[in-house]
């Protein structure tokens, strides 16, 4: 009876059911909304709100005026508070602790929605022998990300007033691998018609599309990280020149400057200037490949997601030039959110250009 009760029965190759495409699904998307919730969380200042990781008791908020007084101490024990935020009233207070929260309990939300299903999946033999490693690696991945999370968190209450930049950007990269590794088995799963077309010369040109991309966000993330659009608030210059002249100075180029990014305005300046031609790079990348595709008249799918691809990456564009100029005295968080976002729905698109031009 106890074998019996641990032999588990398997779904045939990536032939699963609707409600196991559903799950898949579910996760992407809660896996975007987390993403979108950590770019307010961190814009608006609010991830250094919650000084403890408490997996089970954290799940609560203050219940009570006592509770949240005493939240409030903790707080204003941490360089954020004596640096940049004293005297912030409680109700101040209050605001930036609900995203932390959130963003929390989100993720709180999204293990169960992951654990609970893939439990049940897979005791009634609904999951496939090649869909069950992905998804324990997905949930492996998962565990360390959250393990970024709070590693993150920490940097931020010792000497500097914010998180690292550094973490921040190895913690949204985790999370970018995580969707990606997600949306790639769920293209497996969904098991879409495709023509038969490959070309090894557009597969690595779609490939480096993604690393590219890739690359993109993550400077971005250290661009957030470092505030280095406060610094450079123009376009197309930046501060009136195309190279900051602080770029031209030796003696900035130390490791101690891109250790200690917040002290002078070398780093913010060279990572500003990677990010803007990234984009006009990926950007021009972009157009080519999209031309070479309608060139060769290959298939109408992969057509019709090139069109898709130029369409988001020139919102993408527009977004980054109207968050980079509305940086006065703070990054508007509106701007800067929909930037985010919409650079995961660039990557994604890459990723089913990609898909379709695997080796079959």
């Amino acid at each position: 009876m106890a074998n019996s009760f641990f032999k588990f029965r398997f779904a045939d190759d990536f032939q699963i059911s609707r409600a196991v495409k559903i799950w898949l699904i579910t996760g992407l998307v809660m896996i975007f909304f987390q993403i979108v919730i950590g770019g307010v969380t961190r814009l608006t200042g609010s991830g250094l709100s919650i000084t403890r990781w408490e997996i089970v008791t954290g799940s609560l908020p203050p219940l009570n005026e006592t509770d949240w007084l005493s939240e409030f101490e903790l707080y204003k024990q941490t360089p954020q508070y004596q640096k940049i935020n004293q005297g912030m009233s409680v109700d101040e207070f209050k605001f930036i602790y609900f995203w932390e929260y959130f963003h929390r309990l989100w993720a709180r939300l999204m293990f169960f929605v992951f654990v609970i299903p893939f439990v049940w999946f897979l005791w009634r033999g609904m999951l496939s022998r090649k869909l069950l490693p992905r998804m324990l690696t997905v949930v492996a991945l998962a565990g360390l990300e959250g393990f970024f999370g709070w590693a993150m968190v920490a940097s931020g209450l010792i000497k500097r007033p914010w998180v690292n930049a550094y973490n921040l950007t190895l913690h949204l990269c985790m999370a970018l691998v995580i969707f990606a590794y997600l949306l790639w088995t769920w293209f497996l799963a969904a098991s879409p018609k495709l023509p038969d077309f490959t070309s090894p010369r557009f597969r690595r040109l779609a490939w480096t599309l993604f690393g590219v991309t890739f690359f993109q966000i993550a400077l971005g993330a250290i661009m957030s990280g470092s505030k280095a659009g406060l610094f450079f608030p123009t376009w197309p210059d930046m501060n009136g020149e195309y190279f900051p002249t602080v770029l031209l100075d030796g003696s900035h180029w130390t490791l101690d400057s891109f250790i200690h990014y917040d002290t002078n305005p070398f780093m913010p300046a060279l990572i500003h200037l990677l990010h803007r031609n990234t984009a006009y790079l990926l950007t021009g990348m972009v157009l080519y490949f999209v031309w070479k595709i309608f060139q060769e008249n290959i298939s109408s799918v992969l057509r019709r997601s090139g069109l898709a691809l130029i369409g988001a990456v020139s919102v993408q564009v527009l977004l980054g030039i109207f968050t980079v100029i509305n940086c006065k005295a703070k990054v508007p968080v509106d701007l800067g959110v929909a930037h985010q976002a919409c650079a995961v729905i660039v990557l994604s698109s890459i990723l089913w250009i990609c898909f379709q031009l695997r080796k079959k």
